[in-house]
């Protein structure tokens, strides 16, 4: 189920997380030589940025405007977490800080610093990390270990990502509001963000969405410069909207986009996607009455807090979150910067005593299914696959709940995985 975010003025666009198992990690791989043609034989001796007490790994992210400091916080988190246990074999991470400012020169930049100085990259997040993403294709023994934007560089063999990107859609959750609301499923309405990362995954939803039975009747776009929706309210409502899928907007959009549906009393069933999953989505959106009953569709766990008592993977990346960041309001960007460190952590863990770029490549090569010890569907970081499993949670008194999902400390760790995930024909 392909997640497109739009945090502030970023796109978090066309982002997968999705499955129902546990970690599977492969087995410790040092070795010397590389029989996987991706690994250049020549990472196998490259040590840069690691030592017998301590490992550095740089963080290229958009700090400009605060956009995706949620990617560093979570990675500097995961961090502090691994160090106070004594490190990953007894070497401290070290997370260096890089902000590309927002712009490709930037990025590439920091890129290039990174494989000049650390032992790989991990947790970054830009809208412009294709510039990156050509440094890196030219640097293969380069490992990377973040959520990736750009499909270039996603497809990267050094590339590895714990929320894999892809331009399919779960039909688990349609089904289920088919079920809910059989007689709305007909005037389906969502805005697009119209930057061209977007695109992709309204395409591989609204294939989803037609194979179930909807029918989009409203799909304009949206600019990031957009603030005011009524008049995209006042349009849905013409056109006799009566479920709106609201996937492509983060919680700033999504609150507007709910208040300006309350000033004209219009109130389709409406369908949140992981993005406007935050702390700030209720009070921003005018308040618990402006948002009960609105569901939420997403493969993450109810990481900010609701599923802290009954997942303690939940409850460890609070507690570090605000350690690392005191008074920090985690986000998705966060999450994933935890995410990409927890892998990293398990592949160099995997990669020998004595790690090297290559054996650290080797390592993260093996390991085919990755979920967060739960907080998160899992995943194939390797082929970028993704399963068919989701979270149904609806807003109850002001607060994300799940409603009808099996228990969290059942063997799906809460995840509802009932129907297939497709994608639209080549």
């Amino acid at each position: 189920m392909t997640r497109c975010a739009v945090t502030g003025l970023a796109a978090l666009s066309v982002l997968g997380l999705v499955a129902c198992s546990a970690t599977t990690s492969g087995a410790s791989t040092g070795g010397t030589a590389s029989k996987d043609p991706a690994i250049p034989a020549s990472a196998y001796a490259d040590h840069t940025g690691i030592s017998s007490t301590s490992v550095h790994v740089a963080n290229v992210s958009t700090l400009t405007g605060g956009l995706a400091k949620g990617a560093l916080v979570g990675t500097q988190a995961y961090a502090a977490y691994v160090n106070a246990k004594g490190g990953v074999d007894g070497r401290r991470i070290i997370v260096d800080s890089v902000d590309d400012n927002f712009s490709g020169a930037g990025n590439k930049q920091g890129v290039q610093s990174a494989i000049d100085h650390d032992f790989a990259l991990v947790g970054g997040f830009s809208l412009q990390d294709s510039y990156g993403g050509a440094v890196l294709a030219q640097n293969p023994g380069m490992p990377d270990v973040a959520v990736v934007l750009d499909p270039h560089t996603y497809v990267l063999p050094n590339v590895f990502s714990p929320a894999p990107a892809s331009d399919g859609w779960n039909l688990g959750p349609l089904e289920y509001l088919k079920k809910k609301f059989p007689k709305d499923i007909g005037a389906v309405g969502t805005l697009v963000n119209d930057l061209p990362s977007a695109l992709p995954g309204w395409l591989g939803e609204k294939y989803a969405l037609e194979k179930a039975g909807y029918k989009v009747v409203y799909e304009p776009t949206y600019s990031l410069s957009q603030t005011d929706f009524t008049q995209n309210v006042i349009q849905m409502k013409d056109a006799g909207v009566k479920m709106l899928f609201v996937d492509q907007l983060p919680a700033a959009y999504a609150s507007s986009l709910i208040n300006s549906l309350q000033q004209q009393d219009y109130h389709p069933v409406v369908v949140l996607g992981a993005t406007a999953y935050t702390n700030t989505l209720v009070a921003d959106a005018g308040g618990a009455a402006n948002v009960d009953g609105d569901y939420l569709e997403q493969n993450q766990s109810l990481y900010l807090g609701g599923d802290k008592a009954v997942l303690p993977a939940v409850a460890t990346f609070l507690h570090w979150v605000h350690v690392a960041s005191p008074g920090f309001q985690p986000d998705l960007f966060t999450l994933y910067g935890w995410l990409s460190a927890e892998l990293f952590s398990e592949g160099l863990k995997n990669a020998g005593h004595h790690p090297s770029r290559g054996s650290l490549l080797k390592a993260l090569r093996a390991i085919t299914t990755f979920d967060g010890n739960g907080i998160v569907g899992p995943s194939d970081p390797v082929t970028k696959a993704l399963s068919n499993c989701y979270l149904m949670g609806q807003l109850v008194n002001g607060t994300f709940q799940r409603v009808d999902d099996p228990p969290v400390r059942g063997a799906t760790h809460g995840y509802r995985c009932d129907y297939a995930y497709i994608k639209p024909p080549a």
